[in-house]
């Protein structure tokens, strides 16, 4: 594929370089001998390997671009899902909320609904209490022996529930 012709390249132009570096032809500029054919061709072999490096340096640049993408791309990935499990903390915390708020007017509604029935069974057993000392107080007029009134708790303790005449 392209990857491995690019590979290909790469080493071939590696392997050039290793050449170049190791050829036992290398002119000295301080001998005197060397011709203009020897320069030349030194020269050529220095602008070869000059276009290698550069091409090589391209390379380079190229796969150090793509690892910084790859690199902020994978910050951006943890800065999304942060962000994302962020939002889900904030709707937790909201449904908690929502929740404590209901069970909140949940057990104040229980509380004043139990408050009127208390109410409701205060004032039914006052009305059924007065009712029956009123009749004990008749009786009591009636007879001749003292007879003391019992006061609606004591009457509430010998009560036997709801069965019992006074209810």
């Amino acid at each position: 594929g392209q990857g491995e012709r690019a590979h290909r390249e790469r080493q071939g132009d590696v392997d050039e370089v290793e050449k170049l570096q190791v050829a036992e032809e290398i002119v000295s500029m301080a001998d005197s001998t060397s011709t203009i054919d020897d320069i030349e061709g030194e020269l050529f072999k220095i602008e070869r390997l000059r276009e290698v490096l550069v091409r090589r340096e391209s390379e380079l640049r190229y796969i150090c671009a793509l690892l910084c993408l790859a690199w902020l791309l994978a910050e951006t990935e943890k800065s999304t899902a942060a962000k994302q499990q962020e939002e889900e903390l904030v709707q937790q915390i909201h449904k908690l909320v929502e929740t404590r708020d209901f069970l909140v007017d949940d057990v104040e509604f229980e509380r004043l609904r139990e408050r009127e029935e208390d109410k409701e069974m205060s004032d039914f057993l006052q009305s059924k209490l007065s009712k029956s000392q009123r009749r004990l107080m008749s009786r009591a007029q009636q007879t001749s022996t003292p007879y003391v009134t019992k006061t609606g708790l004591t009457l509430l303790k010998e009560c036997c529930g709801f069965t019992c005449s006074i209810m």
